[in-house]
């Protein structure tokens, strides 16, 4: 476990995806599995279209770290999945990202409610109701390693040194699509 100077706590954790169907914000239904799982980096976290809290200053994150990136970059999948999928339709999860710009390469979930706690169980981020959920982000290389469990409110910038750190790591290779 490693503490920041801004306030968070990291650590790398390996997580067991469970074989969930999710909608994305384009109404397609997916697996879970399948999309964690396209060869792309993975920056994830769990929000809710209606937060007025630590939702939006997570999707800002997400939205700074997208421009960050910049075009031409390495395909990375930013990827938000929604605590409240009873509110957050495909539609409502598609003006949510507009509200943030998100490229196309930053997906938004929904699905049952069970498919939802299981996918926060399986991150360890399920707290009983959206209202108690807590701001964590989550940052993989590549499918198969180990994620960067990150607690706390990350910035842009320490999200975007984090994410270097583990896809520019010698021999690491980074898959595109």
């Amino acid at each position: 476990m490693v503490a920041s100077a801004q306030g968070t706590i990291s650590r790398t954790i390996s997580y067991s995806i469970p074989p969930v169907r999710l909608v994305r914000e384009d109404g397609k239904v997916v697996s879970l599995a399948d999309e964690l799982n396209d060869g792309r980096p993975v920056v994830l976290n769990f929000i809710f279209t209606t937060c007025s809290s630590i939702c939006p200053v997570m999707s800002q994150v997400f939205s700074q770290l997208d421009r960050k990136l910049g075009e031409g970059h390495e395909p990375v999948h930013l990827v938000s999945i929604s605590v409240d999928p009873e509110a957050d339709t495909p539609a409502r999860l598609r003006e949510y990202a507009q509200q943030f710009h998100a490229g196309s390469d930053w997906n938004h979930y929904t699905g049952t409610v069970q498919a939802s706690i299981a996918a926060q169980r399986a991150f360890n981020v399920f707290r009983g109701e959206k209202m108690n959920h807590a701001p964590v982000t989550f940052v993989r290389a590549a499918p198969g390693d180990p994620w960067l469990r990150i607690d706390g409110f990350v910035t842009p910038d320490d999200l975007l040194q984090r994410f270097r750190q583990l896809t520019e790591a010698p021999g690491q290779k980074v898959a595109t699509r």
